[in-house]
C-alpha cells in the first residue's frame, strides 16, 4: 500500500505496508526490560470465585489480569503531566500521530563516571535536519535492550544544553531507547525533562518523550514518516507503539 503525501509544501512518497516497529513488547515476567526498582510486570489469568481465566486450566476464555507501571516496563510516551502537581493526560495531549522524523545514532561520550548525550553529538548526527520527531538509537544497539535491567545501573543520559538544542530546533517528539531522559540519580531535578517542555516559561503542552524504544541496527539513519499511538489511558504516560516508514521525496 503506497500514498503520496505533502509535508510543508515537500511531497514523498512511501510504502505503509512496510512499517518498522520500533516499541520493546511486554512479557509479563522477570526477562521484561526494567527500571526505576520496581517488580517486572505480571500478566496473569484473572482468579475469582473458583473461576480460573485460562483455556489450558478448563475456562472458556483466556481472561488475564495485567499488571505493569509504563514508565518502568517498556515502549512508553508522556507528556507534561509526568511533572506536573496537576493531572495532565498524553491520550489527551498528544493530538496528531504522523510525523517526519529523523533517526540519527549516538555513542554517549563518557563525563566522569558517567555516560552522555552532548550537544555537539546531537548537532552533528542532525546535520541541520529540522524535523518534527527525532529518534535517537544509542551505542552500542544489542538486543539486550529488550531485558536489561536497569535499575541502579546508572544509563546513559541527557546533557541540559543538548536538551535546549533540540527545543530550539524544533523537536516536539523525542523517542530515545533509554529509560530517561535524565539521570537515574539526579535528586529530583529532572533538568532535561523540565527543559523539553519547557516548565518555567510558555509550556509545550504538546510535546512528547517516548523512552524504551529499539531501533533495529537495519534502519538506517535518516529520514522516516514516524506514526507515534499511544494506548487511550488517562495517565501522564501510556504504551505506546512508534512505527517509522521509509519515505522519499519526489
Amino acid at each position: 500500500m503506497k500514498a503520496t503525501l505533502t509535508i510543508k509544501k515537500r511531497t514523498y512518497q512511501v510504502d505503509l505496508s512496510k512499517p518498522l516497529d520500533l516499541s520493546i513488547p511486554m512479557t509479563g515476567d522477570i526477562s521484561n526490560v526494567n527500571a526505576w526498582y520496581v517488580d517486572h510486570p505480571r500478566i496473569e489469568p484473572h482468579v475469582e470465585h473458583g473461576f480460573t481465566g485460562n483455556v489450558k486450566q478448563g475456562a472458556s476464555t483466556n481472561f488475564n489480569d495485567i499488571w505493569f507501571n509504563p514508565h518502568a516496563h517498556g515502549t512508553h510516551t508522556e507528556c507534561y503531566g509526568h511533572i506536573t502537581r496537576e493531572v495532565y493526560s498524553v491520550n489527551e495531549k498528544l493530538k496528531n500521530y504522523f510525523f517526519l522524523a529523523e533517526v540519527i545514532t549516538i555513542a554517549p561520550g563518557k563525563l566522569g563516571d558517567d555516560f552522555v548525550i552532548s550537544k555537539h553529538q546531537l548537532s552533528n548526527a542532525m546535520k541541520g535536519a529540522k524535523p518534527n520527531a527525532l529518534v535517537v538509537r544509542t551505542l552500542p544497539n544489542t538486543k539486550e535492550k529488550f531485558s536489561k535491567q536497569y535499575s541502579n545501573s546508572n544509563p546513559p543520559y541527557f546533557m541540559e544544553d543538548a536538551m535546549t538544542f533540540l527545543v530550539n530546533s524544533g523537536i516536539d517528539h523525542l523517542l530515545v531507547d533509554l529509560p530517561s531522559v535524565d539521570k537515574e540519580r539526579d535528586g529530583g531535578a529532572l533538568r532535561c525533562h523540565r527543559t523539553f517542555w519547557n516548565m518555567n516559561g510558555d509550556i509545550r503542552k504538546e510535546a512528547t518523550i517516548t523512552e524504551f524504544i529499539f531501533v533495529p541496527n537495519e534502519v538506517a539513519d535518516g529520514m522516516y514518516l514516524l506514526n507515534l499511538q499511544v494506548a487511550p489511558f488517562v495517565n501522564d504516560a501510556s504504551p505506546s507503539r512508534p512505527v517509522l516508514f521509509k519515505i522519499t521525496e519526489v
